[in-house]
């Protein structure tokens, strides 16, 4: 069935449920199998009709489809059973035993045999694994939980627990259109024309009621073809589909071989006797079924009391480890072109030297571009200031631990051809596979310092592809070649994991990914052949043929819950497809392609909604969500046949290989503000080179190189510097008056952009305050335990639809009108510790305001659960970087509780401190968690076992002691190797392994203590708040102040002098912005002027080693002051 003719189902059930024919709309929600009705089925086990319920699953699964299939339908039966004992009616339960729970006897044969034996007690309550077995209707709601979990996690109701965000009446409107537009063909329309029937097109000139048109005409069945300007007939996309795979399985329906390993979001182990345990609450969410932001023309005007039907139960409770949440319709329907927020401006051109062959860029610094050629070299450049960071020559690192074949091939043919570049996740090494046997790991050390790693021999003949992955939470390189192989590598020591075997013809690509904490790799080869392979010796789990049986990539969307692959045949024909994991079949093909491409076209994804592929001289994109081409560019011409392409992170930039070994940047708006940024940091630094001119130890001349650079560079860059050997010196030419730094001064509102956010009255203090992880809300929590989120919306003022100083945002809440609400703590409120932490997804926030510790949806605002009350009361919280179910809890006992949700078991407490928990800070590098305290306390604990590994008390100024409320904050660094700490007294750097203070500053004793401090996005910047209503911005790798914001410039005079910031949080994306939450309960968003671009100027570099620790005055010193430090 075409997607058109799925939507039309949809609109039908919408029109069924409108008009109340209830029995109808399930009878067709379960025959179409497109909406799986979670509210309808919670009723029916509500009100144990069971028949009912596996009639309504049936439209959707069978009890053998998966594991997951055959644990809900176990379930379902158990419960009837015991329903049946529980009211002595054995003749019942027999028959239930024999017909419905007999199947399940192959499996596990000796669980059959204890279900059997409940037969002979008097009381089932009597097996210990059902003592606490309840009354029914505690039962009943006991197993939903169980069964909605499965659900959600069962790949078979992918896509089928969200109905689409439709208008009211939305097939009315259709109708109502489409009488609109024929009323306006009639040649004598009529004012008012009386409409009878549907069953032919409507005419003034024709008497309605004529007879109906036959099937065979009407073009809802896909008959006739419309006229011109009308519709196309429903069914008329219908994409080329492979044969699905027989046993529908784990790896997202693909494989044949299960492998053993749980869902993690679903109770581990088997069906089993005992009841499903009760969990803490946290269920999948799924996605509201109303978008308040998207606005769908209408033409009705017939039922304004009609309501939106909610299709789905609105009590969404989450798991801990909650899949990503993309709101249907936010990106797709907005007002404005969707065209603008593709890169298609060229906004640099750079020549590489020899034609480019694959490029990546750099996971966080988003500014660097890898390159490789096709004579073997590769080029680092930095596309703001146009670069060359790094050029490096192709050249065997050991000749003599390579094979014999390529020791000999070499000496014949020494030319080599980079077949891929890629940084790994964190950007820390880059690999690259070469057309001859090898495999070269270079490490990253920032700016141009790039290292030798590993060289591995890999393959005989070309390695084709080449990738990284974390499989057992081991960072490893995944390569494949000309030999037929993938071969899988320790990426620390080089050494070899797993050799997959099975392709009958050289794999051209791999593809590795993970879901439900199953870790695989997708590889294709050159005869069109697809597999997938567990990180075992078992074999190959899929083989399916790949449109146009040649050259294939295969990639997923951001997100990792979409897989698209892309191919060209040996005839020229490419193809763009997106698969249906669950079914292993092609989900829809897109169209636009050159009929014969000249050449393998290569594809990319980005920002969870584009794709974009090199064809036909130029670069095209497609919606991920529409098969007709959306746009294309040329990017002003002198582009290959099929250009190479590769977007960055963010989607903000498209490198595009062009003829003469160029290099084409195309930016979208954002992007273009990007490098203008990086281009006048670029600047800055060599203003500042020039005045102070580095002397430089020969042994540190790549540390040396960068100094000048701090502020372009990156994060390992900017930290770097502070142990180098580097020695500045001073120049004493200072008469130029351009030449001497001045600190940047913001005492006006007209000198930067500010924003208010609207108000809550109820509020009257900002304890915590964040940006959510897409950057498009702001989350405050206030000391009387209220929550307040501020959304934006995409305007046409603020097309990205982030967070900005420009627009204003909505204080949001739902249409239920219900607050987030923490559990109070009986003393008073402004005692009471706030603490909170939000999920990667944006999804739901755990919070604590003195009393238990809370889990919010931050969808619908309702509480899932409450766990931990006090004593002791949370005041901290962090989720463990690799496993959300995992939770680091600091008390105000001292304490630190680990503890994990899915179990609700507290594993670990960790004891170190002597006074409250006022940070907690995870790095996934070093697998350490840090820890501050009121005590003024640093601790190092590993994330293994939870040993302590070090620990050290702040070296507090003199004169400065600290009062009894001090708080010590932690926040780790982009390298996740240093950390920032933040005391009232001070600002420092620490390094993780050695726990030692690598730059410290403090006030001078007559200022305004520090409040509060956090790293920009990019950790180039560090955002202060002190309690005399200043903000202070230092550059992060000196901890030098650049640019300081009065509060003059953002508080009115009619304002009490006594309000001040007390929490500062930084946009996750745009490094120039911040907020600020007041002690008044006000939030304001900064951001530079957007001709400047960027809070000051960095200071030039000290006199003196770079690893000094100065203590130098701020709040009350003169520029002139700053400026001498």
């Amino acid at each position: 069935m075409s997607s058109l003719s799925r939507e039309l189902v949809f609109l039908i059930l919408q029109f069924l449920d409108e008009e109340k024919f209830k029995e109808t709309v399930h009878k067709l929600e379960q025959e179409s199998g497109f909406f799986f009705n979670m509210k309808y089925f919670e009723d029916e086990v509500h009100n144990g009709n069971w028949d009912e319920v596996e009639k309504y699953l049936s439209g959707f699964t069978k009890v053998d489809d998966n594991r997951y299939s055959m644990k809900i339908f176990f379930e379902i039966r158990k419960q009837k059973y015991l329903e049946a004992l529980d009211k002595h009616d054995r003749s019942k339960a027999v028959e239930i035993l024999v017909k419905d729970l007999k199947v399940f006897a192959s499996f596990n044969e000796e669980l059959f045999k204890e279900i059997t034996q409940l037969l002979t007690l008097e009381n089932f309550r009597e097996n210990e694994q059902l003592s606490k077995y309840g009354d029914t209707k505690s039962a009943r709601a006991i197993m939903l939980v169980e069964l909605k979990k499965l659900i959600e996690a069962n790949p078979l109701f992918r896509d089928k627990l969200q109905f689409p965000n439709l208008k009211n009446s939305r097939l009315r409107t259709l109708i109502n259109q489409s009488l609109n537009w024929q009323h306006q063909l009639c040649k004598n329309p009529r004012p008012n024309p009386d409409i009878k029937t549907l069953f032919v097109d409507h005419s003034c000139g024709q008497p309605n009621g004529a007879r109906a048109p036959s099937p065979a005409s009407n073009p809802l069945l896909g008959g006739a073809v419309p006229k011109p300007g009308g519709f196309p007939p429903l069914g008329a996309h219908v994409p080329f589909q492979p044969t699905p795979a027989p046993v529908p399985t784990p790896l997202a329906g693909w494989m044949s071989n299960p492998p053993t390993a749980a869902h993690p979001a679903v109770s581990g182990g088997p069906i089993g006797l005992g009841g499903p345990p009760i969990p803490a609450g946290l269920k999948h969410p799924r996605t509201p079924p109303t978008n308040p932001s998207v606005d769908f023309p209408s033409g009705d005007s017939e039922h304004p009391s009609k309501r939106t039907r909610p299709m789905g139960n609105d009590e969404v409770n989450l798991p801990v480890n909650v899949l990503p949440v993309s709101f249907p319709g936010h990106a797709h329907s907005q007002t404005f072109n969707a065209t603008d927020d593709l890169p298609k401006t060229v906004a640099r051109t750079l020549n590489q030297g020899s034609s480019p062959m694959s490029m990546d860029f750099h996971p966080i610094q988003q500014n660097l571009l890898l390159v490789g050629t096709n004579v073997g070299d590769i080029g680092l450049w930095e596309v703001g200031s146009r670069e060359r960071l790094v050029q490096r020559n192709f050249k065997v690192w050991d000749l003599s631990a390579c094979t014999i074949p390529l020791q000999a091939g070499l000496v014949k043919e020494p030319g080599v051809s980079v077949n891929r570049v890629i940084w790994s996740p964190d950007g820390s090494l880059f690999g690259v596979a070469y057309s001859r046997h090898l495999v070269q790991i270079y490490s990253y050390h920032g700016n141009d310092d790039v290292r030798q790693h590993l060289e591995i021999d890999a393959h005989v003949g070309g390695v084709n592809d080449l990738a990284f992955s974390h499989p057992n939470k081991q960072l490893s390189v995944i390569t494949c070649g000309d030999d037929k192989l993938i071969k899988v590598w320790d990426a620390q020591n080089g050494a070899k994991q797993y050799t997959f075997e099975g392709h009958e013809a050289p794999v051209y690509s791999v593809c590795p990914h993970y879901k439900e904490n199953i870790q695989f790799i997708f590889s294709t080869a050159l005869d069109g052949k697809i597999k997938a392979w567990l990180y075992d010796n078992l074999g190959s789990r899929v083989d399916y043929d790949a449109p146009g049986r040649w050259c294939t990539t295969m990639a997923y969307s951001a997100d990792g819950t979409r897989l698209f692959s892309c191919g060209t045949s040996k005839d020229g024909e490419s193809h763009i497809v997106e698969w249906n994991e669950s079914e292993g079949a092609v989900k829809r093909t897109y169209q636009g392609f050159r009929k014969r491409s000249l050449g393998v076209v290569q594809f990319d994804t980005t920002k969870n909604r584009f794709l974009a592929a090199g064809d036909d001289f130029s670069v095209k994109f497609w919606d991920m969500d529409n098969t007709q081409l959306l746009t294309n560019s040329d990017a002003d011409g002198g582009l290959p046949a099929s250009p190479r392409i590769r977007f960055n992170k963010d989607g903000t930039l498209l490198a595009v290989s062009a003829n003469e070994n160029g290099i084409k940047i195309l930016a979208n708006p954002e992007g273009l503000r990007m490098l203008r940024n990086y281009e006048n940091l670029a600047f800055d630094a060599s203003r500042a080179s020039e005045a102070a001119k580095p002397t430089v130890n020969p042994m540190s001349s790549a540390v040396a190189s960068s100094a000048g650079l701090t502020d372009r560079v990156g994060p390992v860059v900017g930290l770097s510097a502070m142990n180098g050997d580097v020695k500045p010196r001073i120049t004493e030419e200072t008469n130029d008056k351009s030449k001497i730094w001045k600190l940047s001064e913001i005492n006006e509102p007209s000198q930067c952009r500010t924003l208010k956010l609207p108000e809550n009255l109820r509020v009257t203090k900002i304890s915590r305050l964040i940006y959510t992880n897409s950057g498009a809300a702001i989350l405050a929590l206030a000391s009387n335990a209220i929550h307040l989120l501020w959304k934006w919306q995409r305007s046409d003022r603020n097309s990205s639809g982030k967070a900005t100083a420009t627009v204003s945002p909505q204080l949001w809440q739902p249409s239920s009108g219900i607050l987030m609400t923490n559990d109070a703590a009986d003393t008073n409120a402004d005692e009471a510790v706030s603490c909170f932490a939000l999920s990667k997804n944006d999804s739901y926030v755990m919070s604590a305001s003195g009393g238990k510790i809370s889990l919010f949806n931050m969808m619908t605002f309702k509480t899932m659960t409450t766990f931990m009350p006090p004593p002791p009361a949370a005041t901290f919280l962090a989720f463990h970087p690799q496993d959300n179910n995992i939770i680091a809890i600091g008390m105000d006992d001292s304490t630190i509780q680990i503890y994990n949700v899915r179990v609700d078991e507290v594993k670990s407490k960790l004891k170190g401190h002597s006074k409250r928990i006022t940070g907690l800070a995870f790095s996934n590098v070093l697998n350490v968690l840090v820890s501050s305290g009121a005590d003024a306390q640093i601790c190092v604990w590993s994330s293994d076992g939870w040993e302590k590994q070090k620990s050290r008390f702040l070296q507090l100024p003199p004169g400065r002691p600290p009062t009894a409320q001090s708080e010590t904050r932690v926040q780790f660094h982009q390298d996740q190797i240093h950390f920032l700490v933040v005391h009232e007294t001070q600002l420092a750097i620490y390094e993780a392994t050695k726990l030692e203070c690598v730059k410290q500053w403090a006030p001078r004793e007559s200022a305004a203590p520090i409040s509060h401090a956090t790293f920009s996005c990019d950790s180039q910047l560090v955002y202060a708040s002190f309690l005399d209503g200043t903000v202070c911005i230092f550059t992060a790798s000196h901890l030098r102040l650049r640019c300081r914001i009065n509060p003059s410039s953002y508080l009115p005079s009619s304002v009490s002098s006594n309000v001040h910031p007390l929490v500062i949080a930084a946009h996750p994306h745009e490094p120039n912005q911040f907020a600020l939450g007041l002690s008044d309960g006000s939030v304001h968003v900064f951001e530079p002027l957007e001709s400047e671009g960027k809070w000051g100027v960095p200071p030039p570099a000290e006199n003196g080693s770079a690893s000094s620790v100065p203590t130098t005055p701020l709040v009350g010193g003169s520029a002139q002051d700053q400026a001498q430090r």
